[in-house]
C-alpha cells in the first residue's frame, strides 16, 4: 500500500510562487516515477509534470514549461512542484501521484496511487 499527501497549496497572487509537496508512506518508492496533475472546476484532470524514478528524467505540460519544476528525494519519500510565475489559469487542485513503472509519463492511466489534493488559487 502506499499513501501520498500532498501540501503547500494556498491563496497566491498572479506571478507569485509556492512550493507543493508530496510525503510518501508505504512501500519504497524509488523505483517508480511520479508525477503531478491538477483539475480545474468544471475541467478534467490534467498532466502537470512527471520526473522518473532517479530524477535524471522530467516531462512538463506545455502550458507550465519554463515556470514549473518537478524534484524528487528518494531518501525523504518526497515529490515537490516548484511553481514560480503563477497564473490565474494555474488555479485548480494539485494531485500527486505514483506510476506504474520507474519511466516518468504523462498518461494519467499509468498512474496507480494518487493523493487527496491540494488547492492552488491564484488571483488577478
Amino acid at each position: 500500500q502506499v499513501q501520498l499527501v500532498e501540501s503547500g497549496g494556498g491563496l497566491v497572487q498572479a506571478g507569485d510562487s509556492l512550493r507543493l509537496s508530496c510525503a510518501a508512506s508505504g512501500r519504497t518508492l524509488s523505483i517508480y516515477a511520479m508525477g503531478w496533475f491538477r483539475q480545474a472546476p468544471g475541467k478534467e484532470r490534467d498532466f502537470v509534470a512527471a520526473i522518473n524514478w532517479n530524477g535524471r528524467s522530467t516531462y512538463y505540460a506545455d502550458s507550465v514549461k519554463d515556470r514549473f519544476t518537478i524534484s524528487r528525494d528518494n531518501a525523504k519519500k518526497t515529490v515537490d512542484l516548484q511553481m514560480n510565475s503563477l497564473k490565474p489559469e494555474d488555479t485548480a487542485v494539485y494531485y500527486c501521484a505514483k506510476n506504474v513503472g520507474p519511466a516518468a509519463a504523462v498518461q494519467m492511466e499509468t498512474y496507480d496511487y494518487w493523493g487527496q489534493g491540494t488547492q492552488v488559487t491564484v488571483s488577478s
